[in-house]
């Protein structure tokens, strides 16, 4: 792995209909429905827009096997229309229901946490090896025989595993860790690779942004030594909606992708579907232009680790570096809520207490890394122009570690965006990487014709995304598909004009049971479809009020969180 110059990850090729996914395609974009897939008319629809928007595979929920069954009438009925966008069934507690799917649809999805193991239920079971590994034999031949059902159909199978999703078997062994996660992940790639079935695309994926990346790099890591190629899907489960959902996604996956790592993505947001397909293909787009850049000298600092990134050793210079949470720096000063560490006038730094220092990568020369070492109360604010911007700026701190220098470093990107919706973008990808290293004590975004006051929001979106400083109340909330048992989105805006005002909560908001419970035990409180109408609340893991009523549900979820003084 090159952490300064930009190269694809290298893979096997896949197809998945007539779409190839690998290092020698373009990255795929793709949606999901969240219309029900027995409605055939509703899905086509949807999958039409999606396509039209630019989605080169479109995924649909499969309950059960009617489910399965019908996704050879979408099929159809889009062929009809001149639509052959390959479909993927997204199954779930059901390995049956993969059977049939493969019969309808061009791919099909397993989730490794309940393909053969019950539903999570949270409890802790001591296997003996000897008891595991009848459990893996038993794994074995329930997916070998999967295996042959889609090496004869031509189909292609995906391996996605939800951090929320695990089994019981996964955490009693490993508990909830990213080591758990991949190995829930390389038990079913073991078996294709035994197999050789190589027609496999992997996920994983989670709410929580950083824990999404380093458990991507991680098992890119096991993959590489166990001479595993296949191709991966990139996204950010439940990343939201609006502002925080794309920044969120644009973390994520631009952190992936800016070290070559992801051959399709998809953003999910909890909106109408075809909304994901501009934000992947532009965040796509922006980071795999980077291909044969101007190479960038670097070496990486010894004690920096990739899979388990901790934040660089600085001494401090009044607020910023040392164990201080990362500044903001912007020309905005009139949100009380969001206000900047420090503001800027005419592009000017406005702070006599603080010496900052602009460098760029060409700067440190010898005598600028001895003059560094000398001053006192100095912040750095580095800068890139580079094609690679990350490459670049990563470049410059692991330069400055290498040579033994705890100076802070702030981040300072120039844009030149003409929306606000592609500096949100573009500046994620950038910036959430470098604090997702550790690299960051700081950011400062500008943009000329950007509202100083989305500027400034955007900072604290990106450093709030990456979990490096919390400012508001987060919301996980799933995208919606066919499983959703309530009107999600418009729930989801009344619990956040509701809870706005908490600031630091996490409130995870789900349309039903496949990773709702999983995910509540990394958000403070829960609200999750339980059935047509009904909805259970939960506080981190644990369910406390099961089946409520639909119209009192928001109005419980308060009185809960008010009940714990929070």
């Amino acid at each position: 792995m090159n952490l300064f110059n930009y190269k694809r990850r290298a893979t096997l090729k896949v197809k998945v209909a007539g779409t190839g996914i690998s290092s020698e395609d373009p990255v795929r974009v793709q949606s999901m429905t969240n219309t029900s897939t027995n409605d055939t008319d509703g899905c086509v629809e949807q999958i039409l827009r999606i396509v039209a928007k630019g989605g080169e595979l479109v995924r649909l929920t499969t309950q059960g096997s009617r489910e399965a069954v019908n996704m050879g009438n979408i099929k159809a009925a889009l062929a009809m229309q001149g639509c052959n966008v390959p479909l993927v069934a997204d199954v779930h507690f059901n390995a049956s229901v993969a059977d049939t799917a493969v019969l309808y649809a061009d791919k099909v999805r397993i989730n490794p946490g309940n393909y053969i193991d019950t539903a999570r239920t949270f409890k802790h079971i001591d296997y003996t090896d000897e008891e595991y590994a009848e459990e893996l034999s038993r794994l074995r031949k329930r997916f070998t025989s999967f295996i042959d059902l889609c090496r004869k159909e031509g189909k292609t199978i995906r391996v996605g595993v939800n951090h929320g999703s695990l089994s019981d078997r996964i955490m009693s062994r490993y508990g909830d860790t990213p080591s758990g996660v991949v190995e829930s992940c390389m038990e079913f790639l073991r078996i294709c690779r035994d197999e050789k079935f190589n027609n496999v695309v992997v996920s994983i994926k989670t709410s929580n942004t950083p824990i999404m990346v380093t458990t991507v790099r991680h098992l890119v890591e096991v993959m590489a030594k166990e001479g595993i190629e296949y191709p991966l899907h990139l996204g950010v489960t439940e990343a939201g909606d609006a502002e925080d959902g794309r920044i969120k996604s644009a973390v994520g996956i631009g952190a992936l992708l800016a070290d070559g790592i992801g051959d399709t993505v998809r953003v999910s947001l909890a909106e109408a579907p075809e909304n994901e397909i501009p934000v992947a293909k532009e965040l796509v787009e922006y980071i795999t232009q980077r291909a044969g850049h101007a190479p960038i000298e670097g070496c990486t600092y010894k004690g920096f680790n990739y899979t388990e990134p901790r934040r660089r050793t600085t001494k401090a210079a009044g607020i910023v570096g040392g164990e201080k949470v990362p500044v903001v720096i912007s020309a905005y000063d009139k949100d009380a809520e969001l206000m900047p560490d420090f503001v800027t006038h005419n592009g000017e730094i406005q702070d006599d207490a603080i010496s900052f220092r602009h460098i760029t990568l060409n700067d440190l020369t010898t005598e600028m890394l001895q003059q560094i070492k000398k001053e006192q109360n100095c912040v750095i604010v580095a800068s890139s122009n580079h094609k690679n911007p990350v490459g670049e700026l990563r470049a410059i701190v692991h330069r400055l570690a290498s040579e033994g220098i705890e100076t802070p470093v702030i981040i300072h990107r120039i844009y030149r965006e003409t929306s606000v919706e592609s500096l949100r973008i573009k500046a994620s990808a950038d910036l959430g990487v470098l604090l997702i290293d550790g690299l960051a004590d700081g950011i400062w975004i500008e943009n000329n014709g950007i509202p100083d006051k989305d500027i400034n929001a955007l900072s604290f979106g990106i450093l709030q995304a990456t979990r490096t400083r919390i400012s508001k109340t987060e919301y996980i909330a799933c995208p919606g598909c066919g499983r959703t048992m309530y009107d999600l989105q418009g729930t989801l805006a009344r619990i956040k004009a509701a809870t706005g005002h908490l600031k630091g909560l996490k409130i995870g908001v789900m349309g039903c049971i496949v990773n709702g419970p999983g995910e509540m035990a990394d958000a403070d409180y829960g609200y999750v479809g339980a059935a047509r109408g009904k909805v259970s609340l939960y506080r981190r893991k644990e369910c406390v009020e099961k089946n409520i009523p639909e119209e009192e549900a928001i109005e419980r979820l308060l009185q809960l969180i008010a009940n714990d003084g929070k």
